[in-house]
Parts: C-alpha cells; structure tokens; sequence
C-alpha cells in the first residue's frame, strides 16, 4: 500500500501535467476532457461506495490531517505541484508564438490562461450535476490546485516571455513564482522575500490565498449548471486580472531596469 505522502504527492503531480496540458490545449474539448478526468478520478478517490473500503482518498486524508486543516493541506500541495509545471522558457515561447514582440506573447498568455481556468470552473459543476453522491470537498481541492498551476504556469511564463524570470536554479525559481501567486505581484516587486517557510508571513498569505481562491471554486458546485456557468466566468475573470496585474509590474520592471 502506498504511503499517505505518495499518494498526496501523487496528486500534485497530477495537477501539475493537468495544469500544464489545458494551458497548452488548443481546442475547449480537449481542456475540458482533460479536467474533467483529473476532477473524476480525484472525486471518485474521495467517495466511499458503502462497501466499506478505504480507498486511496482516505489514505490522502491522513496525509492532509498531518499537514493541518484544509488550506495548510493546499498549500503542501501547491509548493509540492510547482516545481513539476511544464514552463516555458523565452526562446521556446518566441518560437511558438512565431517571434512575436514580448506584449503580444502576454496577451495570448492570458487568455489561453483565462480560458482554461474557465474550463476548470465549467467543468467542476458540470459534474456536480451528474446525479450522484459528489464529495464537494474533494472536487473543491482538484479544482483550486488546476487553477492555482494554470496560474503560477502564466506568472512563470510572463516573467519569460518579458524576459525578467527569477533567480535560482528551477525548484527556487518555482518557488519564487508561488510567493508571486500569493502577493499578486511580479517577483522583483515582492515585500519580504519569499521565505515559504511554515509560520513565515508568506506562508500565512499563501493560505489565506487559497482559502478565498476555494472560495471561489465552491461557486463551480452550484445547482445545475449554473455552477458551472458561475464557476467559468470568476474563474476566467480572476485569472485575467492575476496576468494583467503581474504585467504591470513587469512592465514597471523593464522600464526601470531592475
């Protein structure tokens, strides 16, 4: 049997290639069959059938109660989930992007981002729809750590595409972009660093972070699709506003020199 830590780390891997993918997905079909199974296969773990089972959720639980409640559970899986993101670097988004100038990458950065974060929240209620015993609380923690890598990918590849990534090897260069996540801000217009270390001010704000962004997931649960209509439109318009706020800064950033 896989132990609790394996299985939890298994899951931020999950969510890492799952972020990553629907990002990257050209077609809504494909980001949406790729959510939806990562969502299912998350929500099917943490169901019980009445057979009295324990299936691989309750052992992921475990793993969670050791980190603390709830958002302390979230953030170990988002520092855990960073480092595994697929980025792309400057010369590889120039490329793809055909050598456009750094303003028209950004743009398309996010709205590939807005709308896949839209796909999540589209997708998390429509499967709250079906007509089955749903574990709200599992498909809440699926949702909010997609959304949390479509948006520490898009900061990641801003900080490229601008031609301003942070500093360090790639792990450290990760972490910095999750403190980025948390202060809504580029990493050269951080305060305080970016110390993730349990108790630190940042860590603090990475959960109070996650607590109001699974907030917001819990809008994509609502009755019929109108979760899922809900849960698209915050979604798209929390990310759109999170790339446009971390391009101001790096604009503020290459006009400066810093």
């Amino acid at each position: 049997m896989a132990e609790p830590e394996t299985e939890s780390n298994e899951i931020a891997l999950r969510a890492a290639e799952v972020a990553a993918d629907v990002t990257e997905a050209e077609y809504p079909q494909d980001r949406q069959r790729k959510v939806a199974a990562f969502i299912k296969a998350v929500g099917s773990g943490a169901r019980v059938a009445g057979r009295g089972t324990r299936a691989a959720w309750r052992r992921v639980e475990a793993a969670r109660r050791r980190a603390g409640s709830g958002t302390g559970w979230l953030a170990t899986q988002v520092t855990a989930m960073a480092p595994r993101l697929r980025v792309r670097d400057q010369a590889a988004l120039r490329e793809q992007f055909g050598g456009r100038p750094a303003e028209e990458i950004a743009d398309a950065l996010i709205e590939r981002a807005a709308r896949a974060s839209a796909a999540a929240g589209g997708v998390a209620g429509m499967w709250a729809a079906l007509p089955v015993l749903t574990a709200y609380p599992a498909e809440i923690a699926a949702e909010t750590l997609v959304l949390v890598g479509i948006e520490i990918k898009l900061i990641a590849e801003l900080h490229e595409a601008y031609g301003r990534p942070a500093s360090g090897n790639f792990a450290e260069r990760m972490g910095a972009y999750v403190a980025s996540w948390a202060h809504r801000r580029g990493v050269y217009m951080i305060p305080g660093g970016v110390v993730l270390a349990a108790g630190s001010p940042l860590a603090r704000l990475l959960r109070r972070r996650l607590a109001a962004r699974a907030g917001r997931s819990a809008f994509s649960l609502g009755p019929l699709l109108t979760g899922a209509a809900a849960g698209a439109f915050l979604n798209s318009r929390e990310t759109r506003r999170l790339g446009r706020d971390i391009r101001r800064d790096l604009r503020r950033g290459v006009l400066s020199g810093m």
